[in-house]
């Protein structure tokens, strides 16, 4: 039978698979990353986003497959362990200082340095620059770790490398293995600007001993339409020569953020929608750092997660799960999730929009002569438009793909290319909003799901089979919390192409709802 070993602090366990069988060629281990603990001591989080960070991995190795589960040990969670209580602030609580402490005196210097200096609790994602690996989130810190054992290596700062307040957990790989990813500088660093970066492929020495960042390589600028409300991000798109940036009218405080904690709120209040701005969609050739003069724009809308992009004949094509208001943060207040099924839908479901899979194009050629009301895309596979304004900018018109998938994924191979297929959470307006795993065919339009009672499965993750040439040709990788008492959380095994299972191994452990991870090939690292 494959087996599972589990390692939580220092405690192992050994559990059986119960079902299937896993594919002898899935071999690596597919990090997974989120907020794990939510009361220290006496106190405890407001928010779900704020929980300190759960690292868990699953290696499968000769059909088997091994579990591990530990801490992040970042420098916040020393902290509050060492306290007993939470000390530091997270973006939804705020830890207000000792009144006996000279508040004046910090307040100008938090001003002065435009934002206050974060947590490293980083809960959202793994990222990889050269070969090394990072626990991140949206800050200035991210903390190396160790692959295989969950251990932090170091803890890193972005400042010490680039002009960088934060950053985004959502990077690119190129085909080359270069990492891209973009940030925020703000007025500590001179003029603010939201900054696109690139680590290489070879930014790590051979003994693993100096950090993958000291190669980093700006590579553009573009400052914030509004110089004290930038935008938030989460997430940007890449083809193979451009990247996508969409400046939406969530836009942050800069001020109010600067002077949160003394102003007795959280750092998430310091976001602000205007749904009466227009959204800016920013065009930047990788190889010039050049942005595209063409002002092109759409109306009002939230943006967390890109899908993909690609260019096609002329155009840049991009793909986004798209809200029409801010408030998908406000459902995952603790406060909520404890709410009863019919309490949570009743006082939330008329302040939630739907999450919208959204296509988008942008003609490369432009001609300033075009007369007003011209729809300039001219593929021939999309209802997509984008329009001529009597100003020369273009206003653009997307097309709707699929409603109710969040949590995309697609065949990484096809990143930066024209792609069919994508994987997702479906969410639904219940405390516990990723119920479904689905699969949507862009060509056909057809989708298909697995479900389970009383199972809550995580982000889907494709890895493909060794030398697939059709892009669907894989497995899809979901760790699924139950519930059920009597039902043990597993890992699920589905293939990509029909949503089958294919295998399940439950784990003799509790784990954790996750955010995002990574898979990790055998070639990549040293399996134990």
């Amino acid at each position: 039978p494959m087996t599972f070993i589990w390692e939580h602090h220092l405690l192992c366990l050994v559990s059986s698979v119960l079902a299937g069988c896993v594919p002898e060629w899935l071999q690596g281990t597919l990090l997974r990353n989120g907020p794990g603990l939510f009361k220290v001591g006496d106190t405890e989080y407001n928010h779900w986003f704020d929980g300190m960070a759960l690292i868990h991995s699953f290696t499968f190795k000769d059909g088997d497959v091994y579990y591990r589960s530990k801490f992040l040990r970042s420098d916040t969670f020393k902290k509050n362990t060492q306290a007993n209580k939470i000390v530091v602030s997270e973006f939804g609580t705020m830890i207000y200082p000792d009144p006996c402490k000279n508040i004046f005196s910090k307040a100008f210097s938090y001003l002065l340095a435009a934002i206050p200096d974060f947590t490293d609790n980083n809960l959202i994602n793994i990222i990889r620059y050269g070969e090394d690996y990072y626990a991140s989130s949206e800050v200035n810190y991210i903390n190396q770790i160790d692959p295989m054992t969950l251990d932090v290596i170091g803890k890193m700062n972005y400042r010490n490398h680039i002009a960088l307040n934060m950053a985004t957990s959502h990077p690119h790989y190129d085909d080359e293995g270069n990492t891209y990813n973009m940030g925020t500088a703000l007025m500590r660093f001179g003029m603010p600007n939201y900054v696109i970066f690139k680590v290489p492929v070879n930014a790590s020495d051979k003994e693993h001993k100096k950090p993958a960042l000291r190669k980093v390589k700006q590579v553009c600028n573009i400052p914030f339409r509004s110089t004290l409300f930038p935008s938030y991000f989460h997430s940007f798109g890449m083809t193979e020569n451009y990247i996508i940036f969409v400046e939406q009218p969530l836009k942050l405080d800069i001020v109010r953020l600067a002077t949160a904690i003394f102003r007795s709120v959280n750092w998430a209040s310091c976001l602000r929608y205007d749904k009466e701005d227009i959204t800016l969609i920013h065009l930047v050739d990788k190889t010039t750092g050049k942005a595209v003069s063409t002002k092109f724009y759409t109306d009002a809308l939230v943006v967390f997660h890109h899908i993909n992009a690609f260019e096609d004949d002329g155009h840049v094509v991009f793909d986004m799960v798209t809200y029409k208001d801010s408030n998908l943060y406000e459902m995952f207040y603790l406060a909520n999730l404890r709410k009863e099924t019919h309490e949570f839908i009743e006082s939330n479901n008329v302040n939630f929009s739907p999450p919208v899979c959204q296509r988008f194009v942008l003609p490369l050629t432009v001609d300033k002569d075009t007369p007003k009301g011209t729809n300039l895309v001219r593929l021939k596979d999309t209802t997509a438009k984008t329009v001529m304004q009597g100003d020369g900018s273009l206003y653009c018109l997307p097309e709707t793909i699929f409603e109710g998938l969040e949590l995309p994924g697609i065949n990484y191979k096809f990143n930066g290319k024209k792609y069919r297929y994508f994987y997702g959470s479906r969410v639904e307006w219940t405390p516990h909003p990723n119920k479904v795993i689905g699969k949507g065919d862009i060509v056909t339009r057809k989708y298909i799901e697995w479900t389970e009672e009383d199972c809550y499965p995580s982000e889907p993750v494709f890895v493909a089979t060794p030398g697939a040439v059709e892009e669907d040709d894989g497995v899809i990788l979901s760790s699924v919390v139950s519930l059920n008492p009597k039902k043990s959380p597993f890992m699920l095994v589905l293939n990509a192409k029909t949503f089958e299972e294919i295998a399940r191994a439950s784990i003799d452990a509790s784990i954790h709802m996750d955010l995002h991870g990574h898979f990790i090939p055998t070639q990549e690292h040293q399996l134990t």
